[in-house]
């Protein structure tokens, strides 16, 4: 069975990125927000923390473009460690990155968005 988590948030914080001699591991904190109203109609909202890790090109992206409040789609797998403190089996979850767009209009820019305007005029449509 896989495990398949798809979100949308903002970065709590600049990625950290770590950099080994083969790849660039960029860890992300992701805050996802629910809105509604309860039975009495009273507005009740929830922010949920997601850590995230990338790998290569990806990680690389992260650390290029992304800040402290960045919109972002992430789609990956979840991923559950087991480890101990104090004696106490403790878990930790995270989503292991496989896919990732930049939201926000600013970071998704792209070197085409950036040309001079140059534009054929005789196009037919």
């Amino acid at each position: 069975m896989i495990n398949k988590a798809t979100i949308i948030g903002n970065l709590g914080a600049d990625p950290e990125i770590k950099e080994t001699e083969n790849m660039v591991i960029a860890n992300l904190r992701i805050a996802t927000n629910e809105k509604w109203k309860d039975k009495s109609g009273q507005k009740q909202e929830r922010t949920e923390w997601h850590r995230v890790v990338f790998f290569g090109r990806t990680a690389e992206v992260c650390r290029d473009y992304l800040r402290k409040g960045s919109s972002v789609f992430v789609e990956g797998r979840i991923q559950t460690d087991k480890y101990e403190k104090d004696g106490e089996p403790r878990y930790s979850t995270k989503i292991m990155g496989r896919e990732m767009k930049m939201l926000d209009a600013k970071s998704s820019k792209t070197e085409s968005d950036e040309s001079d305007g140059d534009f054929d005029d005789d196009i037919p449509f």
